[in-house]
């Protein structure tokens, strides 16, 4: 922690956007990165007198929703307990809170952002959630005859770019609490058939799709594990009001958003940079060390 803390002195904010999504299978070394990983976080911004820390919370921080009603930043936060991104980004929470109450003078705030996608992620998105078996390139170079999504499907999407914007906003501003997200419009998957050209939509019961996802992650022939569909399935849609009181307005639309990243992984499009490396190896094959 003494090399956070001398890193981060004599700086107004702290902006904490470090988080693991794989491997999935292990989750000792995902939780530590995540939550101990947080914690220290915290503890060397308090200890360098920082005035504001800033996370990187996520729409997986709130509890589900039984409709398409928009929720506010005081929406329940407890996450899917069968997804282990919500779980630890609940957990993420409850030490913010703590920190809060313990270091009342420092701006802690929390940006719930919806999916965030951009082109140059397009080979970290299907490296972390398809995996190297599927033929997306061959997939995604023609519109597709059949989209299989399960049925009662929505989403928001927020271009990296807008994203950004939101985060310096907040910092700006010196802003505490909870901010949401997301761009408009929300996706259906009707929407997502149209945008990706498939001729036919097929919509499934999400037990179906569902069991489809555990099969295919137990057999290694997929990334995902089933928690991302059910925190997909459960997640509110985010009111943003709060963040765009303070002037933020998203230059992309979710639509734009989508072909931009679909493109990126048509391409297999990433940067020098460890963890949008245009390649299928997992983070932990990776030298670090080299730029």
């Amino acid at each position: 922690m003494a090399d956070l803390t001398r890193a981060f002195a004599g700086y107004d904010a702290v902006v904490h956007l470090v988080w693991a999504i794989q491997p999935n299978t292990r989750r000792d070394v995902v939780r530590r990165t995540n939550v101990e990983g947080t914690r220290r976080v915290l503890e060397a911004a308090a200890a360098a007198g920082v005035a504001q820390v800033v996370v990187a919370s996520s729409i997986a921080t709130y509890s589900p929703s039984p409709g398409p009603a928009p929720r506010d930043e005081t929406w329940g936060a407890v996450g899917v307990r069968t997804s282990h991104y919500a779980v630890d980004k609940t957990a993420q929470n409850r030490l913010l809170a703590e920190f809060e109450a313990d270091h009342p003078g420092t701006a802690v705030a929390r940006m719930r952002t919806s999916i965030v996608v951009q082109r140059d992620a397009g080979a970290e998105v299907s490296r972390l959630f398809v995996g190297p078996f599927a033929p997306l390139r061959a997939l995604l170079a023609r519109p597709l005859p059949l989209l299989p999504l399960p049925r009662g499907l929505r989403i928001q999407l927020t271009h990296a770019d807008d994203i950004g914007a939101a985060y310096a906003a907040v910092v700006r501003a010196g802003a505490s609490g909870a901010f949401n997200v997301a761009a408009a419009p929300v996706l259906t998957a009707r929407d997502l058939a149209d945008l990706l050209g498939s001729g036919r939509l097929a919509e499934l019961r999400p037990p179906l799709v569902r069991a489809a996802v555990a099969l295919g992650w137990r057999s290694r022939l997929v990334a995902s594990d089933p928690g991302w569909l059910d925190m997909a399935m459960a997640a509110p849609i985010m009111d943003t009001t709060r963040i765009r009181a303070l002037g933020w307005v998203p230059r992309w639309s979710a639509q734009e958003a989508l072909l931009d990243v679909v493109a990126g992984m048509r391409d297999r499009t990433g940067t020098q940079s460890p963890a949008l490396r245009p390649d299928d190896r997992l983070l932990d094959d990776v030298d670090l060390r080299k730029p």
